[in-house]
């Protein structure tokens, strides 16, 4: 019996099958490109006017207070966001009540916020737990086991 007519047929069904997935992925990009037409409001580049007429902040840092294996007082800068974990993260600690990727920070708008991305123990603000996102405010606490951070704004004309 000879094998070479169906050995070429499988060939060419399998090239049929993988055009026919690259024309699905290709569409469905497009599609989704489409849809997408608004950049997002953090990517504009535009900054709000806070309340008051007084501009708003241009930059904000997270600062070590105590623990995680941080100096007191070294300052993160927030700057297209950062991630504080255990593991492979922006700021590691040293907390055996963190995980591996703890928790967030970035910014939204002319707004930061905070967020727990799931973490056993739990991400507190204020000295209370944060369940999901919430917005920080100048000089809020956030702790992650028994490592505590400060959160501060920097406004345009300090030092």
């Amino acid at each position: 019996m000879d094998t070479e007519p169906i050995a070429v047929a499988l060939k060419f069904g399998f090239l049929a099958v993988l055009y026919l997935f690259l024309l699905w992925v290709s569409r469905s990009a497009l599609k989704e490109l489409r849809t997408s037409t608004a950049p997002a409001p953090e990517a504009t580049g535009f900054h709000q006017v806070g309340p008051g007429g007084r501009a708003a902040a241009t930059d904000a840092f997270l600062v070590a207070v105590t623990g995680g294996g941080l100096p007191p007082g070294e300052r993160y800068d927030l700057f297209g966001g950062l991630s504080i974990g255990r593991g492979d993260a922006d700021v590691r600690i040293d907390d055996r009540f963190a995980s591996t990727i703890h928790a967030r920070l970035y910014s939204r708008g002319a707004s930061y916020y905070v967020e727990d991305m799931g973490s056993t123990n739990g991400t507190y603000l204020n000295g209370a737990r944060l369940d999901g996102e919430a917005e920080l405010s100048d000089l809020d606490e956030v702790k992650i086991g028994d490592t505590e951070f400060r959160f501060e704004l920097q406004l345009p004309g300090d030092g």
